[in-house]
């Protein structure tokens, strides 16, 4: 403990300043949303939603929370990168159902699914009756 309170490490006041950023709270946050605008700064928020989703993936597949294989249906790039990895919409066609479920998300560049691919969803606890991409199993 340090003289002023809780010492953090350089990852946890990363996250922090990047939640202020994203909610554009804070000092950070306020001056981001000023000098970017309010188009800009949308999608600074999106790109912190995708890195916080692949952050919470990786966390529910440690804890072994089940997933749902699905089927790629369609894939296109949003133009947007995060840690120089690709923001796609998917659209996905889970095993044994007929509906279709549409996601933005962060995939690796070295992992970009295909159509015709096999991936795995994972249910999103924020939101009940959503799902997550969880990439295709084969990679940690």
């Amino acid at each position: 403990m340090g003289l002023f309170g809780k010492r953090r490490t350089r990852e946890e006041r990363a996250a922090e300043i990047a939640g202020k950023v994203a909610s554009g709270k804070g000092f950070y946050g306020r001056t981001t949303k000023a000098f970017l605008g309010g188009e800009d700064f949308a999608k600074v928020q999106q790109s912190i939603g995708a890195h916080n989703s692949a952050v919470t993936v990786r966390q529910l597949l440690a804890a072994g929370a089940p997933t749902v294989p699905a089927v790629v249906v369609s894939i296109s790039d949003t133009g947007k990168l995060v840690n120089f990895d690709p923001v796609v919409d998917l659209v996905l066609q889970p095993s044994g159902r007929t509906d279709r479920i549409a996601l933005q998300t962060l995939v690796s560049k070295l992992r970009i699914p295909r159509t015709g691919d096999q991936v795995l969803l994972i249910a999103d606890p924020a939101h009940p009756g959503g799902y997550l991409y969880a990439g295709d199993g084969e990679t940690a």
